[in-house]
């Protein structure tokens, strides 16, 4: 059986935390800033964790 190879498109995009969970950016937050508001520019600027079934999905392509 040949090795798993990584998805190396989803490992740019998703880090995986000390405690094992998946981080990812928020879209929508490179340009057309001025029309969006404080506070919706911060949630952006946040990270995400990313959980359930797409998790499972996600750590199979890194190879977690």
């Amino acid at each position: 059986m040949p090795k798993m190879k990584t998805h190396k498109g989803t490992a740019k995009r998703i880090k995986i935390t000390s405690t094992g969970k998946l981080t990812r950016r928020r879209a929508f937050g490179t340009h057309l800033l001025a029309k969006k508001s404080k506070s919706r520019k911060r949630s952006i600027n946040s990270t995400a964790i990313i959980t359930g079934a797409i998790a499972k999905n996600v750590k199979r392509a890194l190879g977690v």
